[in-house]
């Protein structure tokens, strides 16, 4: 039978998918684009748009399959169960547990043609193991962590995804060892609060696993897919100065430029103690991309506030800031809020997108004429497209046999979104 898998949401959820991929395909199921037997869909719920396009792919996979099994997983099923398990035509509904018995799951579903629903409490859950040996890709994604203890104000993902659980050190290590032995070059930990990493373990912490990893044999690349401010330590920081495996690069939320919006936030830092962290950071790495994210059209934001925030990006000086629009999640404090006018929010995010943009290319230009290592991901009309260790897009004319493997390229100039570079090491 064939399979086909839709995945909406964040890289933990990209990462789900793929190990559900792999155990379909290692029980005997076949991948396919078209006329698929069976369809997943891996669902998200973080905005209201999220929640959204969840429902409109999951009816869309309903009128694809034709009939067919529909797999609905994730976020939104997991807040979501009962609207989920009543769309007509959805065979197997699983929250946010359950992922790693989608084929025992799936093969009870096609002996008794009864539907499925397997939705547990998330809150007090266990991690759930799962492990990736192939991500057929340059770069893998490791998860290495579920669930957040923050409870913002404005956020339902401890709701949908639980509290904070860790996955055991030496099993990290052994899905990043079969990883990099499969030819990967680069490693990115994902989590839902990646740098809670051991908050749970006993006597581990999220420095200990990177010192761990770092030092796996054939590792070039090692990243971080998002961490919060005031978890990059001063061990975190010392790794980071003394070792090149971990990339230029750190993607750190920021939320809001204000500080009274941050409490509202129930952010768990001011805005001076974010830019304090960013000089240290600075200090140690003077060329590192810092990127972020940002929700305007907070409930309590006023425009003075905005301003207040628009200056403290600016001052920060990202390299890129992705900007959202504030949601309302119901069960969140922040939903018995009176929610700002659309239009309003709408302007925000219209002008962080506009300073966004013009930071990036400031970033940019200042690597014209510098000579930098990228990893082709893709070739297209003759051109390799990947991305630096700070996680510059860049293109350059070659061939296809350069693909996954690191090439020197000199940068010349910028075709926004990409930087355009010579290749100067090709062989071929």
């Amino acid at each position: 039978m064939n399979f086909k898998i839709y995945t909406l949401g964040c890289k933990v959820n990209t990462y789900e998918s793929n190990v559900m991929k792999e155990l379909l395909e290692k029980n005997g199921y076949i991948e396919t684009d078209s006329n698929p037997d069976i369809i997943v869909i891996n669902t998200c719920t973080v905005t209201n748009m999220s929640d959204r396009k969840s429902m409109k792919m999951i009816h869309h996979a309903v009128k694809e399959a034709d009939g067919g099994v529909v797999i609905v997983v994730g976020c939104s099923s997991q807040v979501n169960a009962d609207r989920v398990k009543n769309t007509e035509g959805v065979s197997i509904v699983l929250g946010n547990k359950y992922k790693s018995q989608i084929v025992d799951l799936l093969n009870e579903f096609l002996k008794t043609k009864k539907q499925i629903v397997k939705v547990d409490d998330i809150m007090d859950a266990e991690f759930e193991e799962m492990k990736l040996n192939n991500f057929n890709r340059t770069r893998a994604f490791v998860k290495i962590e579920d669930g957040c203890n923050n409870f913002c104000a404005f956020c339902i993902i401890p709701y949908s995804r639980g509290g904070v659980r860790s996955k055991d050190m030496l099993d990290v290590l052994d899905e990043i060892k079969t990883l990099v032995k499969n030819g990967h070059h680069e490693v990115v930990l994902t989590g839902i609060h990646t740098g809670h990493y051991g908050s749970d373990l006993q006597d581990v912490t999220f420095a200990d696993l990177l010192s761990a990893i770092l030092k796996i044999d054939g590792l070039q690349r090692l990243r971080i897919s998002s961490i919060e401010m005031n978890e990059i330590t001063s061990e975190v920081l010392e790794l980071f100065k003394n070792n090149k495996v971990l990339v230029d690069h750190m993607h750190i939320p920021l939320q809001s430029g204000s500080d009274k919006v941050l409490k509202d936030m129930n952010r768990k830092y001011n805005k001076q103690e974010f830019k304090n962290k960013i000089e240290q950071i600075r200090k140690i790495r003077p060329n590192m991309s810092i990127t972020t994210d940002l929700i305007v059209g907070f409930p309590t934001e006023t425009e003075e506030e905005f301003l207040e925030t628009m200056k403290t990006l600016k001052e920060i000086n990202f390299s890129k800031i992705h900007v959202f629009p504030y949601s309302e999640r119901k069960g969140t404090v922040s939903s018995t809020m009176k929610d700002l006018n659309g239009t309003i929010k709408k302007d925000r995010v219209h002008k962080v997108l506009e300073l966004s943009k013009k930071l990036e290319i400031d970033y940019m230009s200042k690597f014209i004429g510098k000579t930098v290592e990228f990893i082709p991901e893709v070739y297209k009309d003759g051109y390799l497209i990947g991305h630096t260790g700070n996680y510059l897009s860049v293109k350059a004319l070659g061939c296809d046999n350069l693909l996954n493997n690191s090439v020197l390229v000199k940068l010349e100039s910028i075709d926004y979104p990409y930087m355009v570079g010579i290749i100067i090491n090709d062989e071929s």
